[in-house]
């Protein structure tokens, strides 16, 4: 998909595209943190019909809903082409004895054989992780094992 990026002199960036439906789909991105989502109308394209606005906190929240499941979605589509082999999630809750903790402390690999590839917080992809990565509560972990080895990650998470 293209995404042209134009820089809005005293705004912030705009960016565009188009979606499946061939709607003209913008977004800018304002220099205080702000985002406006718009679309065009269809019959004057230089005319942009706003659908909402959010935060910087808001568009963080916008883009983990969006963002870890399709971290998912890609080792999911890997783990296809190799028998046995499952992708999964695992959210750290607030109450995770490791929420706080390093990741190298729930010794995941050790004793599920399982594989914390990434870990996504908010916006941010860690990919990768090294076992000083401190997990906090609402990091949504990204496992590759075997069905009965990310559950065992997901029960490790919820209760040590």
């Amino acid at each position: 998909m293209d995404v042209n990026e134009v820089l809005l002199p005293g705004v912030g960036l705009r960016y565009e595209f188009v979606n499946r439906d061939g709607d003209r789909v913008g977004v800018v991105a304002r220099r205080g943190g702000d985002f406006e989502v718009f679309v065009y109308a269809e019959s004057d394209l230089d005319e942009a019909l706003p659908v909402f606005r959010l935060t910087g906190e808001e568009a963080e929240a916008l883009a983990q809903i969006l963002g870890a499941p399709r971290i998912a979605e890609r080792f999911a589509d890997l783990t296809r082409e190799v028998p046995g082999l499952a992708a999964g999630q695992v959210e750290v809750a607030a109450d995770s004895p490791y929420a706080g903790r390093p990741l190298g402390d729930t010794r995941a690999r050790t004793r599920t054989g399982a594989s914390i590839v990434a870990i996504v917080r908010a916006d941010d992809v860690i990919a990768s992780p090294g076992p000083a990565e401190v997990l906090r509560a609402g990091d949504v972990l990204v496992v590759i094992g075997t069905d009965t080895g990310i559950a065992g990650v997901a029960t490790l998470i919820a209760r040590g």
